[in-house]
């Protein structure tokens, strides 16, 4: 097994290089290495080499070598994989945990769970493609067989985005693998550490070049990976404007490209409901990971008659956060990934608040504090005009604005270009119907938001993608349908040309 640095360790001269996963062995990255930094410091943790372009060819082709093997294997060998990389995780939860932690900087107890997560999905894949496979479908004729038949795409192209690295690596992985593909994954550079640790476990589990991991930039490793001939599906998660780029690579070259991307969603508090319960509900939904995730929910809309109640208790929660170490075991909120995205969430605040907005708690850097933290964030009298409630933020705010009745609440919802998901608090079945039947997002919740359902597809619409991941859907994102007619008997068919023929 290979050596796993944890622990705030600097880059040092006696610190070993992390090396990359390419065709079932592992090799140091060939080009310039890059920094990782730990979020809640802001020091660095470790240093990883690139992979080059060379090596970027040599993994694809190592991919496109055991697809074949790999898909010919039985279904059954390729689940008992599947269970052996999910036992593997559960062997590793501690240390897979530990890492995770250190390069997100969310609180090291939901990162647990999210190991928990990771293995139940490659069960829940290895189980699911041993009972589905096709079906069989009405012949034209007697003597005749139909059968649609699920085929992998070849190589999937998995590049993962940094605030969630094992899950939505999962998402893709255990689905491309379980169904005939190999795939060759590039995580990205804030958490390339965490991936390179799981690739271990890829290792011991699956046969070489079924799982290649990669090192490098979204410009330079990403890039050849979108683009190479070789590689038959694209596999995204990130933000809309990457996403749109890897769409008009992949359309050009007639290559599938399955896209999650960025999300500005909604939640409507309607006035049939606790408000209190409701503010309770929201905070959750906007600060889960620092606000940090695609379905935070990123704009509030309250009725009138329950607002200044959903207000006062939307800042006492807000206010109580701990703020922390993630470490720690009573923090609730860590700190940012990085400085970049801090700062583009202090712009938005502060052009909302010279535009009018104010904001009753939060909105600065606590004081003294290291790293990339920022505090819960609390903001009323915003409007549309404001890009707080236009583009996606993504860290910990929560903006709150005023409605009156259901079609202006419904109408503000959909004032976006996003289509991930909605939050609808309410105990009338017609808001509910009006919200699944007249909102364009992927998934609505209603009374209880921000959760994943393994068994449930995932995904966005317009502006956030076209991919659905988890469930039965999220499995066949990563086949192809496939026609076989198969008559039994060859015979002479009427149409056919021959010496009559005209």
């Amino acid at each position: 097994m290979l050596p796993v640095q944890t622990g705030r360790i600097p880059i040092g001269e006696n610190v070993p290089a992390r090396p990359l996963l390419i065709d079932g062995a592992f090799e140091p990255g060939s080009a310039e290495p890059f920094v990782i930094l730990d979020p809640a410091t802001g020091a660095p943790i470790d240093s990883v080499a690139a992979a080059s372009p060379d090596q970027v060819d040599t993994a694809v082709n190592a991919a496109v070598r055991a697809q074949h093997l790999w898909w010919g294997a039985s279904q059954p060998e390729r689940s008992a994989a599947l269970h052996a990389v999910a036992a593997e995780i559960l062997q590793r939860k501690q240390e897979l945990a530990d890492l995770v932690t250190r390069e997100t900087g969310r609180p090291f107890s939901r990162n647990l769970l999210y190991v928990d997560m990771i293995a139940d999905l490659f069960r829940q894949y290895a189980e699911l493609a041993r009972v589905h496979g096709g079906r069989i479908v009405p012949s034209n004729e007697s003597g005749q067989l139909s059968l649609v038949v699920r085929a992998p795409y070849g190589v999937v192209a998995t590049l993962v985005p940094w605030n969630y690295p094992l899950l939505l690596l999962a998402f893709k992985v255990a689905p491309a693998l379980a169904t005939g593909n190999t795939t060759v994954i590039k995580p990205a550079s804030e958490t390339t550490l965490t991936t390179l640790l799981l690739a271990e476990v890829f290792a011991a589990a699956t046969p070489p070049g079924v799982v290649n991991v990669l090192a490098g930039s979204g410009r330079t490793v990403g890039e050849q990976l979108v683009g190479h001939p070789h590689t038959d599906l694209v596999a995204f998660t990130g933000s809309t404007e990457v996403g749109t780029h890897i769409g008009a690579t992949c359309g050009r070259m007639a290559k599938p490209a399955h896209l999650e991307l960025g999300g500005k969603d909604p939640a409507i508090v309607f006035d049939d409901v606790d408000a209190d319960l409701a503010a309770k509900a929201v905070v959750w939904a906007s600060f889960l990971n620092a606000g940090q995730v695609c379905t935070s929910t990123e704009r509030v809309y309250v009725h009138r008659r329950v607002h200044d109640q959903f207000v006062d208790r939307t800042v006492q929660l807000a206010s109580q956060l701990r703020v922390g170490d993630p470490f720690e075991s009573q923090t609730q909120i860590g700190p940012m990934r990085n400085q970049r995205g801090r700062a583009k969430v202090l712009e938005q605040l502060a052009a909302a608040q010279a535009g009018g907005a104010k904001v009753l708690t939060g909105g600065a850097i606590p004081e003294g504090s290291a790293g990339f933290y920022l505090e819960p964030t609390v903001v009323i009298d915003v409007d549309h005009g404001m890009e707080l409630m236009k583009e996606e933020t993504f860290g910990p705010v929560l903006p709150i604005m005023v409605f009156d009745d259901d079609d202006e609440a419904f109408a503000l919802a959909a004032d976006t270009p996003y289509g991930l998901g909605a939050s609808c608090y309410t105990h009338t079945p017609d808001r509910v119907r009006r919200a699944y039947e007249e909102m364009s997002v992927g998934t609505v919740w209603v009374n209880d938001p921000v959760v994943d359902n393994l068994a449930a597809p995932f995904g966005g619409m317009r502006a956030s993608g076209n991919a659905r991941e988890l469930g039965l859907e999220g499995m066949e994102a990563f086949t192809a349908m496939r026609h076989v007619h198969w008559n039994m008997r060859m015979e002479d068919k009427p149409w056919w040309y021959g010496e009559n023929s005209g």
